[in-house]
């Protein structure tokens, strides 16, 4: 099966390291195109938990990537999956290419972001979520991370290691501790039965460190920052947000919302006033 991938692409530098795997950039001769290879080595799963996410990645992506009719016509903003070889040791997955910086390193660089930049890349966020709800499918891990760029500055939103289908009946829910520390939602935190708004509580997270440079809720362990997430207490800091418009902060407060029957769904927030006119409205509170 290896020989095959070998057969159709070239592959190139390591770009990236996993815990099961290496990513590689690779060259598609007859295309001119570049991809990505992710090569996860399978007799490193040992853990069922692992095999199983290993298993369920490569479907879900290719979900996302041909919904609509045939390969390549899922929403642009999800990483799409081109080809997949797998045999008894190695599972390759070719996807797009992401070769610029995540937006974690763009949050470590940048530190805050103007409304209007925050709204470019957050719309983009929003219409991949919102994209993945549709089609069934909550992330479960929304975070900077994986939250990546092509080379046409076009974000990808990727690792669906955590993903979970919940259908699309009325009312189908999902059980499961998943998620990291700052993003998590609280009610996976307390073991209930959740829905695919905990991806919109997450986001919400990450448009506020956009916005201001600081997390809403941390600790000095996880521990501690579980607790804080679990108290949901959602403030404004007037030293980070005294430039920050009272639409913006509209938005997080109906996003970072405990009340998950309150807590806008993905449409809802790709509708919001300050998601329609690119945070260019500037009401700011005093």
């Amino acid at each position: 099966m290896f020989s095959s991938l070998k057969n159709e692409y070239q592959l190139c530098e390591q770009i990236g390291r996993g815990r099961f795997g290496v990513v590689y950039r690779c060259f598609d001769p007859i295309s001119g195109q570049s991809f990505a290879c992710k090569s996860i080595d399978k007799t490193l799963l040992s853990d069922p938990i692992d095999r199983d996410c290993i298993d369920k990645e490569p479907k879900i992506l290719h979900l996302l990537s041909s919904s609509g009719g045939g390969a390549g016509n899922g929403n642009t903003n999800v990483l799409q999956i081109h080809k997949i070889y797998e045999d008894d040791h190695f599972l390759h997955i070719i996807t797009d290419l992401c070769d610029g910086a995540d937006l974690f390193d763009r949050l470590s660089s940048k530190r805050t972001f103007s409304e209007s930049d925050a709204a470019f890349i957050f719309h983009q966020l929003i219409a991949a979520i919102a994209h993945c709800h549709r089609m069934g499918i909550a992330h479960r891990d929304i975070k900077p991370d994986n939250v990546l760029f092509d080379s046409r500055n076009r974000l990808k939103l990727a690792d669906f290691g955590s993903a979970e289908w919940f259908g699309i009946a009325e009312g189908r829910t999902m059980t499961g501790v998943v998620g990291t520390p700052y993003y998590v939602a609280p009610e996976i935190l307390l073991g209930r039965e959740y829905n695919e708004k905990v991806d919109v509580w997450s986001a919400g997270v990450i448009l506020y460190i956009m916005l201001s440079g600081v997390p809403p809720f941390y600790g000095e362990s996880s521990t501690e920052t579980f607790e804080a997430v679990l108290r949901g207490n959602l403030r404004f800091p007037p030293r980070n947000f005294r430039s920050v418009s009272s639409e913006a902060k509209d938005l997080l407060r109906k996003m970072i919302c405990k009340d998950v029957s309150r807590r806008l769904s993905a449409e809802q927030v790709l509708r919001h006033p300050w998601m329609i006119n690119g945070g260019e409205i500037r009401s700011v509170e005093e």
